[in-house]
């Protein structure tokens, strides 16, 4: 009987060890297969990475709950959580400057803010117009020039220019003045361009100015489907391909995404971040194929998506009559405070009062605002 019990037993241990190591080994758990237990144990108890299963598949995914950006995946990765359309909304041509003319998106009754980011404005400049010398205190700004040539001038004496796909990260911080106009041998076209406003985490806003030039021939490119798509990676990562540098104080993704018909692309973003696109040229349809998920977008309209979600989904019908372009930014939300008033972004009244009276005053960051006008401001037509 002690022969047989101790066999019955030896029998049982083996089918329980096998039963353990047949849910460490099971082939449907993706990423899982041929992996030591006790390294998924540790990667379990030790990492920011949970898991969540998708409502269309048995398969769970990884889902990352830190700020932290997400591994890029392709064409024929499982199917990950697209981001819904919180709303969209055309942004209407109106002046701006001196005889700009700007679709301003963001920092409007529309979308006033979409933390950390805090105007976005479509600028199209033409010669004798411009933005001369005004002053900024308390955030980022990005210039992304698409077409014809701008300068900019500083009260530090940095002076530079922009062509066509470059840009230029400003960091205002404490306080700076510039000037930025069109450059004056563009044959007299009209200068077109994107500005995007970033919030400054609260603990950088007294920050040193700088600024960071980004040329067109340094941004990296990614190919999707095919080379049905072309991502231009300014800021972030796209399947595959990461930006040269950090830009920018604030985490921020910047991408443009060009689409030729009948070509589509799944674009991971970092999960918690708020995102949007702006639609440059022609229809993009925004949304998994699945379900009749997908809405037609035309250009110049905004795009803001649910913070929910892995990837945003965009595809051009196969008979449109021309390809697509728009960006897409994604930003690590600032838990702040944001008040306003037109170029001073701070968390509370008395520093917007104080930052009016600093520069009024040429202190405290704008003391070389004393005397100070940019020569490329001196050459505007009145």
């Amino acid at each position: 009987m002690r022969t047989v019990s101790r066999v019955i037993i030896c029998i049982s241990v083996i089918v329980g060890l096998c039963s353990v190591l047949a849910v460490f080994f099971r082939p449907d758990i993706a990423g899982w297969t041929g992996l030591n237990s006790t390294i998924i144990l540790s990667q379990l108890f030790n990492s920011n990475i949970s898991l969540a299963t998708t409502a269309t598949s048995t398969t769970p995914t990884t889902t990352i709950t830190n700020s932290n950006p997400p591994t890029t995946a392709n064409m024929t990765t499982p199917a990950l959580l697209p981001r819904l359309i919180r709303q969209t909304f055309l942004a209407i041509e109106q002046s701006e400057g001196a005889g700009a003319r700007v679709r301003r998106s963001i920092g409007t009754p529309r979308l006033r803010h979409l933390s950390p980011f805090l105007m976005l404005d479509h600028f199209a400049v033409s010669p004798g117009a411009g933005f001369p010398d005004h002053p900024h205190r308390g955030q980022e700004t990005i210039t992304y020039l698409l077409r014809g040539g701008m300068e900019h001038e500083d009260f530090a004496g940095n002076r530079g220019r922009l062509g066509p796909g470059d840009l230029q990260f400003m960091t205002a911080g404490r306080g700076i003045v510039h000037a930025e106009m069109p450059a004056l041998d563009t044959e007299g076209g009209v200068n077109v361009g994107l500005q995007l406003w970033v919030d400054l985490p609260k603990r950088l806003k007294a920050c040193e100015p700088r600024y960071r030039d980004l040329k067109a021939a340094e941004v990296p490119v990614a190919e999707v489907d095919g080379g049905k798509v072309r991502v231009k990676v300014i800021s972030g990562q796209s399947h595959g391909v990461d930006s040269v540098k950090d830009l920018a104080y604030t985490p921020v993704w910047l991408l443009d995404v060009e689409i030729r018909p009948g070509g589509r692309i799944v674009q991971p973003l970092p999960e918690g971040w708020n995102a949007f696109a702006y639609t440059l040229e022609g229809d993009v349809l925004f949304g998994p194929e699945e379900g009749n998920g997908q809405r037609a977008v035309g250009e110049f309209h905004n795009v803001v998506f649910e913070p929910e979600g892995q990837a945003v989904y965009a595809a051009v019908d196969e008979g449109a009559p021309k390809s697509a372009r728009f960006v897409l930014v994604a930003g690590l939300p600032l838990d702040q405070k944001i008040v306003q008033y037109g170029p001073f972004v701070l968390t509370s009244q008395e520093e917007v009062y104080q930052a009016f009276m600093d520069y009024q005053t040429h202190s405290n960051g704008f003391e070389r605002a004393n005397g100070w006008q940019s020569e490329i401001g001196k050459a505007m037509v009145h």
